[in-house]
């Protein structure tokens, strides 16, 4: 065979060879992005020090926001766990998703979300992600309906029942359905602190899932009571913040990790010690994504679920955890439903940027949709702000946003544009409130001028009227 021919056959040959290659390369679709969103659970709206704390630091959440975007005018689902978090999933405010309030079974968890629900963690497997939650649930206790696995979750690792979320060291977590023994907690034991064994599932589940796209929910139960936090971090605030806050609280009987919060003698320490140590554990996150090569592929929102609370010897006020914003949890004012927010995505958020767009929870399931080429339901609330996250296209503006609270004789609020609407003693005619803000003038919620505009109440409360649907289990006044 002559050398011509041998050269024309090598040719032939490397041409073939390529052609696998070449093929894969236009095959090869870009890599959905993954999504990691991180719930801090009762944060205030000033407990970051991107968000004006000033007695203490939270690094690794500003250094999220100073490489992407921070959301002055993002609200929760609502001003207490179980129905914020029900509005999250199911991109519906409080006046239309399945759960709207704290309602306990026994022996342990929540009023469960029906089977008939569709959440954004079923939405994200149908367009091909692996699903994780890492934290706390309190939306169906295990084996229902409302199981994690049941509603869009491949993996869960954490507390089911939020009622034992209040307590740090507790006799047993959940692994799915499987029932995690903590004997080394047995007792008065404090051997094992939940939030960090939760953590490192959370940091495997990144690992196992490095080669496919992935959602991980991370609902942190940090800093909600019990204000326990491990030594080593404690130590670090001691004595700063005096004079301290002497909480007793239940430490044996019936209640002991039942729900009730332990004593803490250093409140103000432990707070601080809380809030750094979940700091710490976003940093540990963002960190893997890093070392993953993960970091450029993956949009990761930190936020909370309401507004701080007042428990187990809390004292938002000493550390203004509410910042400019007026109520804590359980109000529907400002500082019971509106929330901090950062969203980083390196090379597709502009760094150090700032966005005074008016969200809410039910906005995070038509933005994971569009963000995975998946349509939304049409029949929710929710709006996607992904162009505000890209800073491309028109973004879409709420007419209002709704919610609604059922304890205190019951709450209502309204945000229409710059006005805001509350309602507190819905189910007493003769008690009701009537108050109206204009938020760019009064953030802080301080002078009602009902009565100046009455035009602008009239269309608050015809909103009203059809802000909710009828919900069976969760009966709101006359309903």
């Amino acid at each position: 065979m002559n050398q011509f021919i041998l050269s024309g056959l090598a040719t032939l040959s490397a041409l073939a060879a390529c052609q696998p290659a070449k093929q894969a390369r236009e095959d090869k679709k870009p890599a959905k992005p993954n999504i990691v969103y991180i719930l801090a659970d009762d944060l205030g709206y000033g407990d970051l020090s991107c968000f004006g704390q000033q007695k203490f630091q939270t690094p690794n959440i500003d250094r999220l926001a100073s490489q992407g975007m921070l959301f002055t005018q993002h609200y929760a689902g609502t001003t207490v766990c179980a129905p914020s978090r029900s509005s999250l999933l199911t991109g519906l405010d409080t006046g239309h998703t399945a759960i709207r309030g704290n309602r306990e079974v026994k022996p342990e968890g929540q009023f469960p979300i029906p089977e008939s629900t569709y959440t954004l963690a079923e939405m994200l497997q149908e367009a091909g992600y692996t699903t994780g939650a890492f934290g706390k649930w309190g939306l169906g206790a295990p084996g229902t309906e409302g199981d994690p696995n049941m509603q869009g979750f491949d993996v869960f690792f954490g507390y089911n029942c939020q009622m034992l979320g209040h307590n740090y060291y507790p006799y047993h977590l959940w692994s799915n359905q499987e029932k995690v023994v903590l004997e080394e907690n047995a007792g008065q034991a404090t051997g094992v602190y939940a939030p960090n064994l939760i953590h490192e599932h959370a940091m495997r589940f990144l690992e196992d899932n490095k080669e496919k796209p992935f959602f991980m929910y991370y609902p942190s139960i940090v800093p909600h009571a019990e204000l326990f936090a491990p030594e080593e971090y404690i130590a670090k605030f001691r004595g700063k913040f005096d004079p301290e806050r002497n909480y007793k609280g239940v430490d044996e009987g019936p209640g002991f990790r039942k729900g009730g919060y332990g004593s803490q003698p250093e409140t103000h320490a432990a707070f601080a010690a809380m809030v750094t140590l979940l700091d710490d554990q976003v940093g540990e996150i963002v960190a893997k994504l890093e070392e993953l090569g993960l970091a450029d592929n993956t949009l990761v929102i930190f936020t909370s679920d309401n507004g701080p609370h007042k428990e187990g010897g809390a004292d938002p006020d000493y550390f203004e955890s509410n910042g400019p914003l007026k109520g804590y949890k359980r109000d529907l004012y400002e500082g019971g439903i509106r929330v901090p927010m950062v969203a980083s995505w390196p090379g597709k958020i502009q760094a150090g940027s700032q966005s005074d767009h008016i969200s809410a929870f039910w906005d995070m399931m038509p933005t994971f949709a569009e963000l995975a080429g998946k349509e939304a339901p049409e029949d929710i609330q929710g709006i996607s702000f992904l162009p505000t996250l890209l800073g491309k296209g028109d973004q879409k503006e709420h007419d209002h946003l709704y919610w609604e609270f059922h304890e205190r004789g019951g709450r209502q609020a309204i945000r229409k544009g710059n006005w805001k609407y509350v309602t507190y003693q819905v189910f007493n005619a003769e008690k009701q409130t009537t108050e109206l803000y204009d938020l760019t003038k009064d953030l802080g919620e301080e002078n009602n001028v009902a009565d100046q505009h009455p035009e602008i109440v009239a269309e608050m409360q015809a909103i009203l009227e059809d802000a909710r649907i009828p919900s069976e289990p969760f009966p709101f006044g006359k309903n």
